[in-house]
């Protein structure tokens, strides 16, 4: 896991600075990104009046968002309430400290990054729990409530999915896992757990079809209904961080990380392959998103439980009783 002196900890700060600034950036282009997406998908322009192809309009609606007025309803818990915004935020970015951008792009190659991740994932839950709860409304409470129970369902076969991975590298190590997919992705050799990892992560950060915590139909904003400002803002800004996490892990654990097609780099850096695949990832979850109409709450449940969990298990018993074999 290296030293701790004076250079270590120069590179952690560095790394956080870096992080910060590329976690605003990468909110605002997804932003754009999946306005244009929808818009094209339901045969319409999307945003293109402020600046180039309305690319200047997040920035434009950033400005107002950190313009407006931090309200706090009366009903509220007073210490909780404005906690829980920054309980939601702060976890996603310990993803980026052992994700896997380019041989030389780490920020810590540590021995149990895939478990670090996973650990941290579930105080976004927590956090989630507690800003609806202490919003002292029905619908925030319901959607709270419902988010935990999503991620509770869904991180099993998710967990179960990653250590069909992890038993055929025998490390938690990133860098070992990428590496490990030189010359042949994971993807091919468990496209089952590739593609239960990639549902189970859309659940996991709340992405229709799976939004069943924040449905407008339903609990008029879930969790977050009684947020405004920057508090409203921080957990929209989680939401699409957090996008990037699981996207950019599935990248390092199925498609092979910072290694090009089959051991061909064809001249492009690691890192470029890394954010072009995690990239790719992230507008096929847009495209899920703006295809397929919301889950009811018991059809999602009654489908982590009675179909995702049961073949993520059986492909894992698969996968050691050929690992045992060979």
């Amino acid at each position: 896991m290296g030293n701790t002196d004076g250079s270590d900890w120069l590179r952690l700060v560095v790394g956080l600075v870096i992080v910060l600034a590329f976690s605003q950036f990468n909110a605002l282009f997804l932003v754009w990104l999946e306005r244009k997406v929808a818009g094209h998908i339901q045969l319409r322009p999307g945003p293109k009046e402020v600046g180039p192809f309305g690319i200047l309009q997040t920035i434009v609606d950033g400005i107002k968002l950190v313009g407006k007025e931090l309200i706090s309803p009366a009903a509220t818990d007073r210490k909780l309430f404005p906690i829980a915004p920054v309980l939601v935020f702060m976890p996603v970015l310990v993803g980026f400290l052992v994700l896997p951008f380019s041989p030389e792009l780490i920020i810590r190659d540590m021995n149990v990054g895939v478990l670090l991740i996973f650990a941290f994932s579930t105080f976004s839950v927590l956090a989630i729990l507690a800003g609806g709860w202490a919003s002292n409304n029905k619908y925030a409470l319901l959607g709270a409530v419902r988010s935990v129970a999503q991620n509770v369902a869904y991180e099993i076969p998710l967990l179960l999915a990653v250590m069909s991975v992890v038993l055929m590298v025998n490390s938690l190590q990133f860098s070992q896992i990428v590496e490990a997919q030189s010359r042949v992705w994971f993807i091919f050799l468990q496209p089952v757990a590739g593609i239960i990892f990639l549902i189970c992560a859309t659940a996991e950060t709340n992405r229709a079809p799976f939004d069943i915590p924040e449905a407008e139909s339903e609990l008029v904003a879930g969790f977050h209904t009684e947020y405004s400002g920057m508090r409203f803002g921080l957990f929209f800004l989680a939401e699409y961080t957090n996008m990037f996490i699981v996207c950019a892990v599935a990248t390092s654990l199925f498609f092979g990380g910072w290694n090009g097609p089959f051991g061909f780099s064809l001249g492009i850096p690691g890192i470029i392959w890394f954010l072009l695949k995690t990239y790719v990832l992230i507008f096929v979850i847009m495209w899920v998103r703006w295809t397929f109409p919301r889950l009811r709450f018991d059809q999602l449940m009654n489908f982590s439980w009675k179909v995702m969990i049961p073949i993520s298990l059986v492909n894992l018993m698969a996968t050691a009783i050929v690992l045992k074999l060979v």
